[in-house]
Formats: C-alpha cells, sequence, structure tokens
C-alpha cells in the first residue's frame, strides 16, 4: 500500500514565498498543499513553529555521507569526480550514482578530461546515459586553453553545464593562502587574488564562444564578481556559487595557522569578503553550497602549508544560510532558491520546489533553534570546520527523501 504523510501547521517554503498551509505526500511525490482534506489512513506530522522547505541540493561535495547530509537537510548532492579513481568513466558514474540509494540522491559529476589531467577529454556522452548531470573540471583549472574549448562544446552539445574550478594555475602553482598582508607576516606561499579574475575571464570568452552553460562552483573575489556581472548582462549563460565560509571570513581567520581555515580557493581579504556579500545581495551569486570536503587528522593536523584544504560543510550549511538572512542580506525564499532551486536548475533535475507532482523530498527546520557548531559532534566521519564554537540559530528538525524519513 502507497504510504500518504499529511505535513500540518507549517510555513511553507520556497522560491515562490512564505505561506501557511499544510502539504500532504503520496509514495514518493507531493500531491497537495496548502488546505486539503487530509486523509484517515495518513500519518500526520504536526510541522506547527517550523518551516517546510524543499530538500537542500548542495552542488559540488566531495564526499557521499548519508548521516551528515540528513543532518543538514540535504536530499540530493552533486558529486565531485575528484573520487579514486576519478569519475571519468560510465561504470564509474553508474556506481557513484547508486552509491548511497535510498538514503540520498546522489548525481554525479563527469570529469572534463581523463583522471582530470586537463589534457584527453572524457567520454560525455556516454557519462550522461549512466547517470552524469553535469560536467566538471575538478578542484582544479584546465590550463589549456584549446582543451577547455574543447570541453564547452562537446558538453554544450549535449545540454550538459560545465562546472570549473576558478584559478588561474600559472599563478597560484603551490599557494596556500592569498597575497596580502596576512599571508606576508604568517611567511605562507602565496597567489595574487587576480588569479581568479583571470581564471574566470578566460573560461567567459570561451563559454560565449562556445554557447555553452558554464558555472563557477566558487567564485570569491571583487574581480571575478565583475567579470561574471558583466557576462550575464550580455546574455551569457554563466552562473556562479559561494560557500559560507568565504561570505564569513576573511584570510584573518588563518592568522594562528588554523589548518581549519585552509581551503580551496583560500580565503580572501576583508574587501573582498564585503565583494561576495554585496554579490550576494544584488543576486550575482547564484548557488550557495557546503563545499563538503571531510578531512580526517592525518590530514589537518599538519603545519599550515602541508594540510589538505577542505571544510565539512554539510551539517552547517542552513544553519549559516540563515544567519545571512537574519543579517538582512537576503530573505528567506531568496535563500530557498540559493540552496535548492537554482541547483536543481544547473543540474537539470526536479527538484527545489513544494508544487504538486514534485518530489517528496523535504526539509522540516526550526528558525530559531539556538545551537553551537561543534565539530566533534558532527555525523560526518571528519569535523573539519573553520566555524568550531560558533552560536548560530537554525536547526534541522525532519529530512524527508522520496516520501521518507531519512533523519
Amino acid at each position: 500500500m502507497t504510504t500518504s504523510i499529511a505535513i500540518t501547521g507549517g510555513t511553507l517554503v520556497d522560491a515562490s514565498g512564505e505561506r501557511v498551509g499544510d502539504l500532504l505526500i503520496l509514495g514518493d511525490r507531493i500531491v497537495a498543499f496548502g488546505s486539503f482534506e487530509i486523509p484517515a489512513t495518513a500519518e500526520i506530522i504536526d510541522a506547527t513553529g517550523l518551516h517546510v522547505a524543499p530538500g537542500l541540493v548542495d552542488l559540488g561535495v566531495f564526499a557521499v555521507e548519508r548521516a551528515a547530509c540528513a543532518a543538514g537537510g540535504i536530499t540530493r548532492i552533486a558529486l565531485m569526480p575528484d573520487q579514486s579513481p576519478p569519475l571519468d568513466d560510465p561504470g564509474l558514474v553508474q556506481r557513484a550514482a547508486l552509491a548511497a540509494k535510498p538514503q540520498l540522491w546522489v548525481h554525479p559529476l563527469a570529469a572534463a578530461t581523463r583522471a582530470l589531467a586537463g589534457d584527453e577529454l572524457a567520454e560525455f556522452a556516454m557519462m550522461r546515459k549512466s547517470g552524469a548531470r553535469a560536467v566538471a573540471t575538478g578542484r582544479t583549472w584546465i590550463a589549456n586553453s584549446g582543451t577547455m574549448r574543447r570541453v564547452l562544446s562537446y558538453a554544450g552539445s549535449l545540454g550538459m553545464t560545465v562546472i570549473v574550478h576558478a584559478e588561474d594555475g600559472g599563478l597560484v602553482g603551490n599557494a596556500v593562502a592569498t597575497a596580502g598582508e596576512t599571508a606576508t607576516r604568517h611567511g605562507f606561499t602565496a597567489a595574487p587574488a587576480i588569479a581568479e579574475a583571470m581564471a574566470i575571464a578566460r573560461d567567459i570568452l570561451l563559454a560565449e564562444e562556445t554557447g555553452a552553460a558554464l558555472h563557477f562552483r566558487q567564485v570569491t573575489t571583487a574581480g571575478g564578481f565583475e567579470r561574471i556581472r558583466r557576462a550575464k548582462s550580455r546574455g551569457a549563460k554563466i552562473t556562479c556559487g559561494v560557500t559560507p565560509a568565504h561570505l564569513l571570513l576573511s584570510d584573518i581567520a588563518v592568522s594562528d595557522f588554523r589548518t581549519f581555515a585552509r581551503l580551496s580557493p583560500p580565503l580572501r581579504s576583508e574587501d573582498d569578503r564585503q565583494a561576495t556579500r554585496a554579490a550576494l545581495a544584488d543576486g550575482t551569486i547564484d548557488v550557495l553550497c557546503s563545499g563538503h570536503d571531510p578531512r580526517g587528522p592525518e590530514a589537518k593536523r599538519l603545519p599550515f602549508a602541508d594540510a589538505e584544504p577542505g571544510v565539512a560543510g554539510a551539517e552547517t550549511l542552513l544553519a549559516l544560510g540563515l544567519g545571512l538572512v537574519r543579517d538582512g542580506l537576503i530573505t528567506l525564499p531568496r535563500l530557498m532558491v540559493l540552496l535548492s532551486a537554482a541547483p536543481s536548475r544547473i543540474l537539470g533535475v526536479d527538484a527545489g520546489q513544494l508544487s504538486v507532482d514534485a518530489p517528496a523530498d523535504i526539509c522540516l527546520f526550526d528558525s530559531d533553534a539556538p545551537w553551537q557548531i561543534r565539530g566533534a559532534k558532527f555525523r560526518s566521519f571528519a569535523g573539519n570546520t573553520p566555524f568550531d564554537g560558533l552560536p548560530v540559530q537554525g536547526r534541522v528538525v525532519r529530512t524527508i527523501k522520496g516520501g521518507r524519513t531519512i533523519f
């Protein structure tokens, strides 16, 4: 028998706005919302005092962690191709897509080049048939412009978005920080912030020339945002994302050699942080993602230059996003666009809205619930968060994926 669930008394919120009402799930789909007669056999979930939102869609994570994602209200992830081995083969893509069923939707991103080496193109069409939802360059930038043009042309012909890392490798080299006073004082190998704008400028030109859709996974500098604004004004198919870390922290956060604040791209100057917040407020930024990249002690408890970059961000994504709403930077419906509707659109998946016949992927959260971020208590295998100890408000109460409670 197909089960039915009625979520009652909550405030429904998605890209279309906020409204008080109920929601009815039948099987794995939403069948009614607003006001309706509740079936006698339905399981009733009282959501009084809670927000009822679409499940979050996290665009560009590096590890499949079902418990961490469920605790963070995330029902779908776009998995980066930087796996072992890289996702450059249809069989590997298919296996990745099935890795977390039935607890989590995994949408693999096809490696743009064989072994992510930046040279020979991978076979996108075959990987698309195996479940790949987009193409990605991985953690690095493709230096060869000819190769990048072929990637965009091939992906564009298939209707697949290309997701890129935006840092010119020739400028970045082995740098671990952004050039500036903090890096100089601490003796960090550093690269200028313009490495991002240079990479963005080239890739935008190639995307416009080929007509391909291009998504910059993380943009973090004023120069980068300026180029994206200009491209969007010309009608280019350009989108970009950012993590909470680059909105809330500047490079001062690494002043005590804190490896948990070593990220890729690295934290920027305060001026660039403010430019990132302005880009979020004016709509230049399309996606807010966690950058979930859990790293254990063997990778983080090292000298700063030797530590691996990354953050375990799945469990704090919503709470930190709600902080941006309380700051007045964005509205709650806009946050739902950033966390769910926009990443769904970029991936081409049917998700991100509370509407009839939409997937029953739901996140119930208490926007006022206070708690303190403690990496040691994460459900992730690692707690490498630069926000350890930070008091926040807003906590996931229940996560439903495909009509089934997973948290």
